[in-house]
């Protein structure tokens, strides 16, 4: 994975301890705890505004996690591209089928430490239905799947439990979505 904000000392420093002061001052907090794990997939729901990257990555500079965020292709577009990919965005071409799963799940074969922040939502919008992929992705990788949110309700951001992908999908996801029924995003 390429040299993200997340590998820089002393910018790294400077945005923890911004976040401290900017979540003390607004209200929100952070819960949870860096897991054990060294690789995983983080789960990031719900996913209903672009202020979502923002708390995501305050909250993962405050756990003290290195992330990778998969984001759409648009988003590297010139001028701000390297400056998203700096930011640990992986672009994914939503446009057509590219073996997003298989390639994410070789990234994870291939490094010793790998978290890779996936919106089950897969768009801002409101939608029925979750797409599977963070599922497949840690189901091939085997890899857990570590619950992820932005709680706007309660001003908090963080991580919950994690499940390991048993195969079944259905009772997997009751179980996942279970987890975020309380949790309310910016807009419903």
């Amino acid at each position: 994975m390429n040299y993200t904000i997340f590998d820089t000392p002393v910018l790294k420093t400077v945005i923890y301890w911004a976040a401290r002061f900017f979540f003390y001052a607004t209200g929100w907090k952070a819960e949870g705890t860096k897991p054990d794990f060294k690789k995983y997939v983080l789960i990031a729901a719900p996913h209903t505004s672009n202020w979502d990257f923002v708390y995501t990555l305050l909250v993962a500079f405050l756990l003290k996690i290195k992330i990778y965020m998969m984001g759409k292709q648009e988003l590297f577009k010139p001028p701000f591209g390297k400056i998203v990919k700096w930011l640990g965005v992986i672009p994914i071409d939503r446009s057509k089928s590219n073996n997003t799963v298989a390639n994410i799940v070789q990234a994870f074969d291939e490094h010793e430490e790998l978290v890779v922040v996936i919106p089950p939502s897969g768009t801002r919008k409101k939608v029925m239905y979750w797409k599977s992929g963070f599922y497949h992705i840690a189901r091939c990788a085997n890899v857990p799947i570590v619950m992820g949110y932005i709680d706007y309700r309660r001003k908090a951001g963080g991580l919950g439990h994690s499940i390991n992908p048993t195969g079944n999908i259905e009772a997997d996801m009751v179980h996942i979505k279970s987890f975020y029924a309380d949790i309310t995003g910016k807009y419903s």
